[in-house]
């Protein structure tokens, strides 16, 4: 599609959305309002679905996503050559407030991962037949990819990673284990971080791989949260023979690549056209359980609603900020910023809902919009870890953005190998 004004653009999509999408009522969440006691009310920050509904919930994701992809709605600010549109996200976010009109499936998170992450890191550090291969793949999920990042000793701290990855001829031979892999088991593809070089410093002895989750050796076991979900797994590498071809990017830049994604992740103003609904409930879910409680006019609630609906709208700004100034490339630390407010403002939302239904949460009582609430409550804490805890959040604010020193390592410049573990 050649450039196109962004109002001539909208009345082409929403037309094409009436022609294809299901409207939503009018006071249904839409106008901000909601219709307390109707439909089903969704404010988990993991999923906590059974494996068949989740496989069910994936599925209805991914033939809307196609569905788009006719038109190259699925990727407005993508090339053409990828299935996109090659417009700006100005389109995109005209298009994703036409969507917000729809009856959509509810996001899922190797979903947004495949999209939101996996793609442009591979647009970034993938070779030509890796693009050609993957990303018009990727942005129409017909196949679906995860971050195989974490492990049992390196989380927050992801360059104390120690799988395995040693030179076979024109293979890697992978050995180890990922643990908390979000969507492993119902992904194809797998982006892989793998120490291949034990005598290099832990930030440059790394290297990264885009590899099918086929492969013999690969093990994936669910993970039970106590939400009840089984969202995360963990993942077993077994002598996993991977081809060359499949390294992403150069040999021992595995922490560059890395840090590419989690800039990715910690930025929430996606600009693509995929599924943007935000995990955790909304600030109209919020106000709909305070005016249903019948307590809008008390003043320490009030206060409460007002703190939360501010920060919610600090938070849509630094997003569109950081759109802005990554301007379809890599975000910066501004990343951290948004990721930092986001969390935030989930733990925030636990405890304005906590205060609103103080006891109601603690046992279910079939009360429609009440228990339910602990799927957030349970769930929030989650998310300021994932991605980067908020502490290394705010040393990379402090460190990229203020100028303040690093802080002190006692492994900076020694052999992975000799730092204690």
């Amino acid at each position: 599609m050649s450039q196109i004004d962004v109002d001539d653009f909208a009345a082409e999509a929403g037309a094409w959305l009436a022609a294809n999408g299901e409207p939503k009522l009018a006071d249904d969440g839409a106008s901000g309002e909601v219709v307390w006691g109707e439909g089903e009310l969704d404010v988990a920050v993991f999923h906590n679905l059974s494996h068949g509904d989740e496989s069910d919930l994936l599925h209805a994701l991914r033939s809307w996503q196609q569905r788009k992809a006719e038109r190259g709605y699925h990727a407005i600010t993508w090339s053409p050559a990828y299935g996109g549109l090659g417009l700006t996200a100005s389109h995109a976010r005209a298009f994703r407030k036409l969507e917000s009109g729809y009856v959509v499936p509810s996001s899922h998170e190797s979903f947004s991962v495949t999209i939101g992450l996996i793609v442009p890191t591979i647009d970034l550090f993938g070779t030509p037949e890796q693009k050609e291969r993957h990303i018009a793949s990727f942005l129409r999920t017909d196949e679906l990819c995860i971050q195989l990042f974490s492990e049992p000793g390196a989380g927050s701290d992801l360059a104390n990673l120690s799988l395995r990855a040693d030179r076979d001829g024109d293979e890697w031979v992978l050995n180890g284990q990922k643990v908390w892999t979000s969507g492993a088991q119902f992904a194809q593809w797998g982006e892989c971080i793998a120490r291949s070089d034990f005598d290099a410093p832990k930030h440059k002895g790394m290297t990264a791989f885009i590899l099918p989750l086929d492969l013999d050796g690969i093990t994936v076991r669910p993970i039970r949260q106590m939400s009840g979900g089984q969202s995360f797994n963990e993942v077993f590498f077994d002598d996993v023979r991977v081809p060359d071809d499949m390294r992403l990017g150069d040999i021992g830049a595995g922490w560059k690549v890395a840090l590419t994604t989690l800039g990715f992740e910690r930025d929430h103003s996606d600009s693509g056209g995929g599924a943007t609904n935000r995990p955790g409930g909304s600030w109209a879910q919020v106000l709909g359980l305070a005016r249903w409680l019948g307590v809008t006019d008390q003043p320490v609630i009030r206060q409460q609603l007002a703190d939360l609906f501010v920060n919610k709208r600090v938070e849509a700004w630094a997003a569109k900020r950081s759109a802005d100034l990554a301007k379809g490339g890599t975000p910066g630390p501004e990343g951290s910023i948004g990721k930092l407010i986001w969390t935030e403002n989930m733990t925030r939302m636990s405890a304005v809902v906590s205060s609103l239904l103080g006891s109601r949460l603690a046992a279910d009582s079939g009360e429609w919009g009440t228990y339910v609430w602990n799927d957030h409550v349970l769930g929030a804490p989650g998310y300021r870890i994932a991605g980067g805890s908020d502490e290394v959040q705010r040393n990379i604010i402090g460190e990229r953005v203020l100028g303040l020193p690093g802080e002190p390592r006692v492994d900076k410049g020694i052999p992975f190998k000799d730092v204690p573990r």
